[in-house]
């Protein structure tokens, strides 16, 4: 799948997903997430709270996203990403809360995360 492809995926396509973040000392930590949120310059973001995720990325700017696609067998997409900005209770966040049905800040410190994909791989690689 091309970066240009993903989307109208996520925007058809019902699932589950793992972002998995580690520290500086590379103790992985994984938590359920909704989907990317995708801007014009090829970058995706996410709302995070001041949470174990958002910490991990103040030291190690590396995560992983899986997405498992509702249906049979093991349909989805990996994206390998690396954090390139952050805002914090912007007009912004508000908007992506909003969009979700969210409503104001949920009284916490929220975050919108911002990604670039260095590489996209399906959820499970077949053999050649």
């Amino acid at each position: 799948m091309k970066a240009t492809q993903l989307p109208e995926y996520f925007k058809t396509t019902t699932g589950t997903s793992v972002l998995s973040t580690a520290d500086a000392d590379g103790c992985v930590n994984s938590a359920v997430y909704a989907r990317p949120r995708f801007f014009d310059d090829g970058r995706i973001a996410f709302i995070m709270l001041d949470h174990l995720s958002h910490a991990n990325l103040q030291s190690n700017p590396h995560a992983s996203y899986l997405f498992i696609a509702e249906g049979k067998g093991y349909e989805g997409v990996r994206l390998h990403l690396t954090k390139v900005a952050e805002e914090r209770n912007t007009e912004r966040v508000q908007q992506c809360l909003e969009d979700r049905g969210k409503g104001k800040f949920f009284n916490q410190t929220c975050f919108l995360v911002f990604f670039e994909i260095d590489k996209i791989l399906p959820l499970v690689t077949k053999p050649s």
